[in-house]
């Protein structure tokens, strides 16, 4: 038999059983793609990370995502966590690693903290559709929960992408984002008919100590809601570069998201956009700390 090390990892967050849980798998070569798909629907966390050996000189290492129902291009979390484990296991230094993914082939920074570390990924070139609007965004709202007079009017309904595309929702209070009961069910229709699988719920709280709480709903790929998303704060980022919705400084978008609060798992990302000369929103990072809760021996 072959044997797999398997570690469970909560991401965007230093404390155990909070943040976002992710599998990471450290060794997956020689896994199928069957077998990938059955571990990550067993351990039932959103995303779990499968590490494998470059295929070219072009990138350190490669690394695929799968819910537990399909794999996806890019994952936020479970990059976080999958390079915690690895920086872990190889006692990297401060360092850069060049991960190739679904999405592209990226730098991902390794930052060493006396024992542990701080992990920044960075994202594809962000991609915008044009705004929703009529009956697409109508629907999106209702199946959402929300009346028209929630959604924040400064914030188009409009899907972004950085790798794994969103529908990015702004509404109006904290009050309304943490009571929402979504209309599971169709959501997952409507991302059938909009080709987007993710929708970000936002509230700017520019007076916080977080620019933005959030929340994720994606069930459409077996992902009722997700508790700390990297593939939403970042897409998130270029959106409020794209709409002038935050301040920048220095030619950059930095700011703190909350996200996982109504699920009783909160977790911190934190983001920054490099923006042109235009004011077009140009490089988006995401990164953020992580726990290994578990570490075991899967034989196959």
């Amino acid at each position: 038999m072959a044997q797999y090390r398997l570690h469970q990892v909560d991401a965007f967050t230093t404390e155990k059983f909070v943040g976002n849980p992710a599998g990471v798998v450290p060794n997956a070569d020689g896994l199928t793609d069957h077998q990938m798909q059955a571990i990550a629907r067993e351990l039932n966390n959103s995303e779990t990370a499968f590490i494998c050996e470059p295929l070219g000189t072009d990138h350190d290492v490669r690394v695929r995502f799968f819910t537990p129902t399909t794999e996806v291009p890019s994952c936020g979390h479970a990059t976080i966590a999958a390079h915690y484990v690895r920086a872990i296991e190889n006692a990297l230094p401060t360092c850069t690693v060049i991960q190739k993914i679904g999405a592209g082939i990226l730098p991902v920074g390794i930052i060493r903290k006396d024992t542990t570390y701080q992990i920044v990924m960075t994202q594809a070139e962000p991609a915008f559709q044009e705004p929703l609007s009529g009956n697409q965004c109508d629907r999106i709202v209702r199946a959402l929960g929300l009346d028209a007079g929630d959604v924040d009017d400064n914030c188009p309904v409009q899907i972004v992408s950085t790798g794994h595309s969103k529908v990015m929702i702004g509404v109006r209070t904290l009050d309304k984002l943490h009571s929402l009961q979504p209309d599971l069910p169709g959501l997952k229709e409507i991302s059938r008919r909009i080709g987007c699988n993710g929708y970000y719920v936002f509230v700017l709280t520019p007076t916080d100590e977080y620019l933005v709480h959030g929340r994720m709903f994606a069930p459409a790929i077996g992902i009722a809601e997700d508790p700390v998303t990297g593939n939403a704060n970042g897409p998130l980022g270029a959106y409020l570069v794209r709409h002038r919705l935050a301040a920048l400084a220095d030619g950059t978008l930095a700011f703190r998201a909350r996200q996982g609060e109504a699920m009783g798992r909160p977790g911190i990302v934190e983001v920054s956009v490099d923006v042109d000369e235009d004011g077009s929103p140009k490089v988006v990072r995401v990164g953020g700390q992580a726990v290994i809760v578990y570490q075991s021996v899967l034989e196959l």
